[in-house]
């Protein structure tokens, strides 16, 4: 070999290795599995994303997602603790410790995303900010509230947004904050505040399931925000954030090529196609690479379904929210689902 050629092509060589190198376990893997759950954070309760029935148990988008972390890493999806939080309390619950994920419908900002030690996982519900009134008011459009009163929750993007958008309309408002979701949505109800604002998935959940009478109240049509909602992990340990990241990816991955909870056995024996050959564990091993078996994505897609299973069972028509896929449709739909290659 020419003497000029042979470093370059060690230093190729070594580079290859190290792509092909599985990853290290790190420090919260290894605590979730000598623990044998994954403790998650989520909402006190909001329909669609992660609520308790009267017998305890939670369903929603945020709490599939973290029972396919946990069937990924752990082999089991119910193997999740769920920590309720309210909005206070989420950051700081994650950044001590005490939950290895916080999954509670939270926005994808550039201030969050920054300063807090975190980061942001996959993109899980595209939302945005509307206000829920009562139909007696004959308000139409959000620009007809001057002078209202509007219930909100502190310490929210929604507190933020609703000041910036009249603020920007020149329109006076008078906004009324609490510290929780269920005190700011039962003031509402009870009359104190004459519309309530939170994302428009929240207020369909709100509306159906917590209103005395669902047919009278109306979500005005303005969206007056971006609430892209998404999953954190600490920053520090590289190979859960990995984890977190890649395991939502490969959900919508699944949607798209056309693998479900009902066929997955039997494409994982069948099939020829190398990208679903991938996903359910009969193809390259990927694995390998998150510090987890080849198994790890065929584990998450049977136990919560793809994506649109996913959507379809908690906001979807299958739902009580019944919400329209529109954004959250796959990208080659019309939407902006757009999973990263699990390859």
């Amino acid at each position: 070999m020419n003497s000029r050629i042979r470093p370059a092509f060690a230093a190729v060589a070594a580079t290859l290795a190290f792509a092909a190198a599985p990853a290290f376990a790190g420090k919260t893997l290894d605590a979730v599995k000598q623990r044998g759950t994954v403790k998650c954070g989520v909402t006190n309760g909001v329909a669609g994303f992660s609520a308790p029935d009267t017998q305890g148990n939670w369903s929603g988008l945020d709490v599939d997602t973290c029972r396919a972390i946990a069937a990924a890493v752990l082999g089991d999806g119910k193997k999740v603790e769920f920590v309720p939080l309210n909005s206070q309390q989420r950051f700081s619950a994650l950044q001590a410790g005490e939950i290895d994920i916080l999954a509670r419908n939270t926005t994808w900002t550039l201030t969050r995303d920054a300063s807090l030690g975190f980061h942001f996982t996959t993109i899980t519900y595209y939302d945005g900010q509307g206000f829920l009134v009562p139909k007696k008011l004959k308000v139409t459009s959000a620009k007809q509230l001057k002078n209202a009163t509007i219930c909100t929750q502190a310490g929210t993007t929604n507190e933020k947004n609703v000041a910036d958008w009249f603020k920007a309309q020149n329109i006076p408002v008078k906004t009324v904050v609490f510290e929780s979701f269920e005190a700011s949505f039962k003031a509402f109800f009870a009359g104190r505040c004459q519309a309530f604002t939170t994302d428009t998935s929240a207020l369909a959940g709100l509306r159906n399931k917590e209103a005395p009478n669902p047919d009278d109240y109306v979500i005005l049509p303005e969206l007056i925000s971006k609430e892209p909602l998404a999953p954190l992990v600490r920053r520090g340990d590289d190979e859960w954030f990995a984890i977190a990241k890649w395991v939502p990816n490969a959900l919508i991955e699944a949607e798209e090529f056309g693998i479900t909870q009902a066929n997955i056995d039997e494409l994982k024996g069948s099939s020829k196609d190398p990208a679903q050959q991938r996903l359910v564990g009969s193809g390259d091993d990927l694995g390998k690479l998150l510090g987890l078996d080849k198994d790890w994505s065929y584990r998450a897609i049977k136990a919560v379904g793809n994506y649109g299973e996913m959507f379809e069972r908690n906001v979807g028509p299958k739902s009580v929210l019944k919400l329209p896929r529109g954004s959250n449709n796959l990208w080659n739909k019309g939407g902006l689902m757009y999973g990263l290659p699990v390859r």
